[in-house]
């Protein structure tokens, strides 16, 4: 078995990487250690880089289609992992999982009308909806002890009262990490179905679920729940493929795909990225033993900042993660909100962070760290967060 380096650094500067090289634009300082968009450290296994260096040396890349081949490898990894496929003509392409929130928010709704997001939620979520100008409505998630779950009863009052038609899904959910069950995800689509309201769910990070914890995908919830819902899939965070614009989604009603998809070719897109499209299928075909050393690797990560927040910064509680590869760390103990905790980290920790007012009013007071990256770095950014924390005297 080959073994797979993700501790050597990857110097990133220089390259237009809008994690490290956005930092003047953004109005911070270009010091700053950069643990914020869900952007990996780590470069692509190598069978798959000469396979697409093969590629590039053909050197011409005209207008490209997704033959059988890219949709065998989506579905051999979809079925192989989470029980599901899809027809061919069951996905749309999309140069993105943003994208493909807002042509739903498109396709399925009016201006005015109300959308339901969960906050906090990955911010995009909100955008969509006010930048289309739609109404988002907000079902926040419970946290209590620690831990986040749903209030089902206030999610279908805010359905009935704001007379909801679309719901945008975050599964697994960023940024607080619940990976949601089967029965969660059943009693939301109950719901759902007994008011027509539409499901977006964006699946995006299953393929980091940690040990302990399954993946659910609402396509393997039943035909009625499948046919009320739009999938959004991706290698975008899996293989750090986000820059190569490449998500398949699965649409199993005619209608909605039909709509879907005009509403997507009416916004000017109708043929994949040539790179992304072979990228995504040899990530398929050649990536399962990268990506299972590469979540071993992380678990590494998670340990050493549960470890670290516990003993050099206990008011920092860490919320335990059930997915993805991004920590949610309450900071309400520091007294700390919005511009404040943000000047905090930046000024005191020298770190560019995500801070959660960022998701949403419920997330304020919150962090999120970006851990996917070499082991060291990470080590270097916790010590400057926590002698920051010691420097104020909070401990």
């Amino acid at each position: 078995m080959k073994h797979y380096d993700f501790d050597t650094p990857i110097e990133r500067r220089g390259t237009d990487s809008l994690k490290f090289d956005s930092a003047e634009s953004s109005h911070r300082s270009s010091d700053l250690m950069p643990l914020w968009v869900a952007d990996m450290d780590f470069a692509l296994p190598g069978e798959v880089t000469d396979a697409l260096s093969e590629r590039v040396a053909h050197g011409i890349f005209g207008y490209t289609i997704e033959g059988d081949a890219y949709y065998d490898a989506v579905n051999d990894w979809l079925s192989s992992r989470y029980g599901w496929s899809a027809p061919k003509e069951c996905f749309v392409l999309t140069p993105g999982i943003v994208f493909a929130l807002a042509t739903a928010v498109r396709a399925f709704t009016d201006p005015g009308d109300a959308v339901l997001i969960q906050q906090p939620v990955y911010y995009p979520f909100s955008g969509v909806v006010k930048n289309n100008g739609r109404n988002v409505v907000n079902a926040p998630l419970v946290y209590e002890d620690g831990a986040y779950s749903i209030d089902f009863e206030a999610f279908e009052r805010a359905i009935v009262e704001n007379q909801v038609k679309l719901f945008l899904l975050c599964n697994p959910h960023n940024p607080v990490g619940r990976v949601w069950t089967a029965e969660e995800l059943k009693a939301l689509m109950r719901i759902c179905l007994a008011h027509d309201v539409i499901v977006v769910s964006d699946e995006i990070h299953m393929d980091f679920v940690r040990p302990g914890y399954s993946h659910t995908s609402v396509a393997t919830l039943g035909d009625e729940a499948r046919n009320h819902s739009i999938i959004c899939t991706s290698v975008g965070k899996t293989f750090n493929l986000a820059g190569l614009q490449t998500s398949n989604i699965a649409i199993f009603n005619k209608e909605l795909h039909d709509a879907f998809k005009w509403e997507a070719f009416c916004a000017g897109f109708s043929h994949g990225n040539t790179m992304g499209l072979l990228a995504t299928q040899l990530c398929y075909q050649l990536g399962g033993e990268w990506l299972a050393q590469l979540k071993d690797y992380l678990e590494g990560n998670w340990k050493l900042l549960a470890e670290h927040l516990a003993a050099n910064a206990p008011q920092l509680r860490l919320i335990e993660a059930q997915g993805t590869y991004l920590a949610w760390v309450d900071c309400r103990a520091l007294g700390l909100f919005g511009k404040d905790l943000e000047r905090f980290i930046e000024d005191e920790a020298g770190l560019w962070l995500d801070c959660g007012d960022m998701f949403g009013p419920d997330g304020d007071g919150f962090i999120r760290i970006n851990i996917a990256t070499q082991r060291a770095y990470l080590k270097q950014a916790l010590t400057q967060l926590t002698d920051a924390v010691a420097g104020r005297g909070y401990l």
